[in-house]
């Protein structure tokens, strides 16, 4: 069990008791569901979309019965979206908030220009060092015949 402290050091302190069992349960939970969502969907009658196939008659064919499919795909679709919030935020309970700019580490004013000078002098430099004209590559022999 984890101890969170949410009273922050001003007013009540107010402890709350997080145990893995809750999760484990929520866990079980989103899993049966899981499993009765792909049953769910795979009894439904296919419209065989663009590839020209299905829409035969299947297990349920009747107009009811698709109906309570779909109304079925949909409860356990949004029991689905609710059991994985209640997951992340059992996840998340006991962490203290962080940021992604808190991990940068500040600069200390402007850098310093490197000491052979600024970027634009240390090519000016490079281009007066380098040779004039490349050398010409050079042009492979033939072989020579054996004798």
């Amino acid at each position: 069990m984890t101890r969170i402290d949410h009273g922050g050091g001003q007013g009540p302190v107010v402890f709350f008791e997080v145990s893995g069992t809750m999760q484990t349960v929520l866990i079980v939970i989103h899993l049966m569901v899981v499993i009765a969502l792909v049953v769910v969907v795979l009894l439904q009658r296919s419209e065989g979309g663009a590839l020209g196939i299905g829409g035969g008659g299947g297990l349920m064919t009747g107009r009811g019965q698709s109906n309570a499919l779909t109304r079925t795909t949909a409860i356990l679709g949004t029991i689905f979206f609710l059991t994985s919030l209640g997951l992340t935020l059992l996840a998340n309970w006991g962490r203290a908030p962080t940021s992604v700019l808190d991990r940068v580490a500040p600069q200390s004013g402007p850098s310093a220009p490197a000491p052979g000078g600024d970027l634009l002098d240390q090519l000016q430099r490079m281009d007066r060092t380098a040779p004039a004209a490349p050398a010409a590559p050079a042009v492979p022999q033939p072989p020579r015949p054996q004798q």
